[in-house]
């Protein structure tokens, strides 16, 4: 791994990584990928939309003697704005292609297509459920209506397989499909010798799933006109022990810095969440909301210091922590109760 400049890292064997900032954000900003192929540059995500963003992901191509008019395709793990919010502006200037998992295809579909307004009523009355104080609500209603309108992502054209090879002339690049963090994350993993010789089976872009020293959200991302109810932790954990048997030689993140020997981040992540599900069913002793839950739950600041955005976020993840516990038989909804409050059995 050699450090070409503050913002481009050569990680050997065709493959660079840029640090893309995100504004106003505590990550600090997304690892863009760029891969070589035979068919020119391909991104692996793009990074935050906003000018300052585009100038540091542009600055960094040129610093690997490239552009963004010579980007032949981006590979998007997953839909979030740090990760595809350049797609649009990429492709604009190159033409690229823009692939994406169906089931993240379909999250920016429902963001480009749904009126605001249906948003702000659908997530109101999900906070409402999940006993949200009146306020919070009112404080929520007055956020979104400065932020959607006028959010319309790009909208992917090629679909990403899991289990296939990408179509990367000259690499082998294979997609796995690890959802948790959404619906449709998917890793990539590089079917090819390590470029240091590091023991392990090639190397893993493994966007949010597996990250070093930050434990990613898992929340809830549910369509307004289907009443399927989702395990998004079960699918994460799972999702975590396949990419743990990978055993990929090396880990290169879409936050922070690349690292070595996933199995044992696999098994710290695997750790933490078996301890905050013991943690929540003692909590539920008592009939407690999905809110209540998240002001008792730990995280990395007090309740009270928490800004309403992050406290959505906040009880979003505790309901998806319940509802395994749920799915487990530990613990079950009360009847009738409204908001819903749940107890441990």
């Amino acid at each position: 791994m050699t450090q070409v400049s503050t913002q481009v890292t050569d990680h050997g064997g065709g493959v660079r990584s840029l640090r893309v900032p995100i504004p106003n954000n505590p990550l600090g900003y997304t690892l863009v990928y760029v891969v070589d192929t035979d068919s020119g540059p391909v991104l692996i995500d793009t990074g935050w939309d906003d000018p300052l963003s585009w100038d540091a992901l542009t600055e960094g191509l040129s610093a690997c003697g490239t552009s963004a008019g010579e980007i032949h395709g981006m590979v998007i793990t997953h839909h979030h704005p740090d990760h595809h919010g350049l797609s649009g502006q990429v492709r604009e200037v190159s033409g690229a292609w823009i692939a994406m998992h169906e089931a993240d295809i379909s999250l920016v579909r429902r963001t480009r297509d749904n009126r605001s307004e249906r948003w702000y009523t659908y997530m109101t009355a999900k906070l409402a459920a999940a006993g949200a104080p009146a306020d919070h609500v009112a404080t929520l209603t007055r956020t979104l209506v400065d932020i959607l309108p006028g959010f319309s992502p790009a909208l992917p054209d090629r679909e990403i397989v899991p289990g296939e090879l990408l179509d990367l002339p000259g690499r082998r690049l294979r997609a796995i499909w690890t959802p948790g963090h959404t619906p449709g994350h998917v890793c990539l993993h590089l079917e090819e010798a390590h470029p240091a010789q590091l023991p392990g089976n090639g190397r893993l872009f493994s966007g949010d799933h597996l990250l070093p020293g930050i434990t990613p959200h898992i929340g809830l991302y549910e369509d307004p006109d289907d009443t399927t109810v989702a395990d998004p932790l079960g699918d994460y954990l799972d999702s975590l022990e396949r990419i743990g048997r990978l055993a990929p030689a090396e880990v290169l993140p879409a936050h922070r810095h690349a690292f070595p020997d996933a199995t044992v981040r696999v098994q710290e992540l695997l750790d933490h969440h078996e301890d905050r599900l013991t943690g929540l069913r003692s909590l539920l002793t008592t009939p407690l909301t999905a809110w209540q839950l998240a002001e008792r739950m730990e995280w990395n600041r007090p309740w009270s210091e928490i800004p309403p955005g992050s406290r959505n976020i906040a009880v979003s993840e505790a309901e998806a922590h319940v509802r395994r516990l749920v799915k487990l038989g530990q613990a079950e909804a009360m009847t009738g109760s409204d908001p819903v409050t749940y107890v441990a059995v």
